[in-house]
């Protein structure tokens, strides 16, 4: 029988290809769709967008005053990832919960739910990765938790280039910071990944069960995310893994 750690590893490798694959003849299209219409908005509302976001994302992720547990320092990774899981649960529910309040709120409600999951989605990244034990007060592991935020909304297109800098972490830190950080291709990625599910949410009648579905299965596919790349640096330092994986395999 397989042991806990050989499982992992082995999800872990699988997952890998996935995020190396090139994109589907389909995952083309889209793109080429969502540029289209994103070409149709004015500049300046991009720039207004962008700032909107990195400002609230950097509000959250950077800011001094967030609060959050201390590093947990012992544990084998069947341990931390029990924890995990519980605490994706916890954070789904809430995510539901809010999603279908404020669906059933109307538009102008409906709009307040996109800051409200954002904020949500970053203090599970956060409480995630001090249950692996990293020490979040460390800006660099606040970079790393914005760039798994943006390997779980992407484009597979773009989602390999991050992929690629997640699993050069050490060499990826010394290189990137939050002003370098590509703020406009991750708001516009973000917006495109999760843009028909949410614009749904602001329908009268299905708006509730819409957001709850829609805010569930956002967070699971996040908290799914962050588990492999935690685990991506868990065997990384143990020299089980080289950090990549062949696509091909």
């Amino acid at each position: 029988m397989k042991s806990p750690d050989h499982q992992a590893l082995h999800d872990l490798q699988a997952w890998q290809r996935r995020m190396q694959q090139q994109p589907t003849w389909l995952n083309q299209i889209a793109r080429r769709v969502q540029a289209r219409l994103n070409a149709l908005l004015p500049e300046k509302v991009h720039v207004a967008i962008t700032a909107a976001i990195q400002k609230m994302v950097q509000g959250v992720l950077f800011g001094s005053t967030h609060t959050t547990q201390r590093p947990v320092l012992a544990g084998t990774l069947q341990e931390r990832e029990a924890r995990v899981r519980a605490r994706i649960r916890a954070y789904r529910n809430t995510a539901a919960l809010e999603g279908g309040v404020t669906g059933a709120g109307g538009f102008l409600l409906g709009l307040a739910d996109f800051p409200l999951l954002l904020g949500i989605k970053l203090k599970l990244l956060f409480d995630i990765a001090a249950l692996y034990g990293h020490d979040v007060r460390s800006f660099p592991e606040r970079l790393y938790l914005l760039h798994i935020f943006q390997l779980a909304f992407s484009s597979q297109h773009t989602r390999r280039e991050t992929y690629r800098q997640l699993a050069a972490w050490p060499e990826t830190q010394q290189t990137v910071t939050a002003e370098t950080f590509d703020w406009r291709t991750f708001q516009q990625e973000y917006r495109d990944y999760i843009d028909l599910a949410k614009l749904a949410q602001l329908v009268p009648v299905i708006g509730a069960a819409v957001g709850a579905v829609a805010n569930y299965r956002l967070l699971a596919q996040l908290g799914e995310t962050a588990i492999m790349c935690y685990r991506l640096r868990w065997f990384a330092e143990k020299g089980r893994i080289a950090g990549e994986a062949d696509p091909a395999q």
